[in-house]
């Protein structure tokens, strides 16, 4: 039985694929109602499939099946205007915001350019400060603001690994910003009641784990790794023997943090990595 989110409305950003899209049908399981943003385009810099109208389209269709209601919106976090007529109209129609889910991301390894650093930064932490900004004024007592970082983000050397090139880099500076920001805009909003949070997956069953680029940097011996050739090293990054954790995984941390169950907990950088922190404290590099 559902419920934890009953009479909520949650906006989730990059709705359309991967951990985005099981956020929006995981809370509308609980009872909220759905404000889902995506860029519905690619960027240079990504190489993987980034989400399209039709994903959003199959967002909208389970989010609806749960019995919710959703409204779903192209627009690009990069651009404060465009989030902000986006969540404008969801609260319009919704009327009112209680739960925001700032969780578009990108990892451009595709090239060693100096613009995949830039794009990684303006979609992984730009994103994030601007859909604060937008939806803060939408926020009372009792919201949530819950920020998708990574575990990546924790681990020391993530930012100089020649591997992942400059788009690796600004992903991992990006994620660890995203640690201090929680922590440091926690406190600001504390006095409002206004509880501000960040999950930290390890390697997540999406897109931005299954290309070919990062295929390469797990298994740098062979032109063309397979996914076979790879899980041998995803099991290795992990504590636990499994080679990653699942959307609906993140899914479900998401939830917890925005329900009242978790009406006490602010600030919190929580891990959902299968232990590969505590077996790598010093990044697998180290």
């Amino acid at each position: 039985m559902g419920g934890r989110l009953d009479g909520k409305v949650a906006l989730v950003t990059g709705a359309a694929r991967g951990q985005g899209k099981s956020h929006c049908i995981r809370l509308a399981e609980e009872g909220a109602s759905i404000i889902a943003v995506d860029l519905l385009a690619q960027i240079d810099t990504v190489r993987y499939p980034l989400g399209s109208e039709e994903d959003l389209a199959d967002t909208v269709a389970q989010v609806e099946g749960t019995g919710q209601k959703i409204i779903a919106t192209k627009a690009d976090v990069r651009e404060r205007d465009q989030l902000r007529a986006a969540v404008e109209e969801g609260v319009a129609a919704f009327g009112g915001l209680h739960v925001v889910c700032a969780n578009a991301g990108i990892l451009p390894i595709k090239e060693h350019v100096a613009q995949a650093f830039v794009d990684a930064m303006d979609v992984d932490f730009g994103g994030v400060l601007n859909t604060v900004a937008v939806t803060l004024p939408h926020l009372g007592e009792g919201a949530s603001i819950v920020l998708t970082g990574s575990t990546a983000g924790l681990m020391p050397n993530t930012v100089n690994n020649p591997a992942l090139g400059p788009g690796g880099v600004g992903y991992g500076l990006a994620k660890t910003f995203i640690a201090q920001y929680t922590e440091a805009l926690a406190l600001q909003l504390a006095p409002q009641m206004i509880r501000v949070n960040a999950v930290h997956p390890t390697n997540c069953n999406t897109n931005l784990l299954h290309n070919d680029d990062l295929y390469k940097v797990f298994r740098p011996d062979l032109e063309d790794p397979t996914t076979d050739d790879v899980m041998p090293a995803f099991n290795v990054f992990q504590a636990l023997p499994i080679p990653y954790v699942e959307p609906r995984d993140i899914s479900n941390a998401v939830l917890w943090l925005a329900s009242d169950e978790a009406r006490y907990v602010t600030g919190i950088n929580l891990r959902i990595d299968g232990g590969s922190l505590i077996k790598w404290p010093t990044g697998p590099q180290g």
